[in-house]
C-alpha cells in the first residue's frame, strides 16, 4: 500500500477532517502508542499502519 493510497482510504473511512485529526493525533496500540503519522515518518509499513486504524475503529470490511 502506498502512502497516497493510505490517505484516500483514511478519507473513504472517516472523512476528511476526522481521517487528518486520527492519523495526527490518535495513538494507536498496535503501533507501539504512536500516531499513525509517527508511525509511517519512523518506518513502519503503511499497510500495518492501515491495518491498525481499521481494527481500533472497527472500520468495515468492505472499506479495509
Amino acid at each position: 500500500m502506498t502512502l497516497t493510497e493510505f490517505q484516500a482510504r483514511t478519507i473513504e473511512a472517516f472523512g476528511e477532517l476526522r481521517a487528518d485529526h486520527l492519523v495526527r493525533n490518535h495513538h494507536l496500540a498496535a503501533c507501539g502508542g504512536r500516531t499513525a503519522h509517527e508511525a509511517i515518518d519512523e518506518g513502519q509499513s503503511v499497510k500495518q499502519v492501515w491495518w491498525a486504524l481499521c481494527d481500533e475503529f472497527d472500520v468495515s470490511e468492505q472499506l479495509r
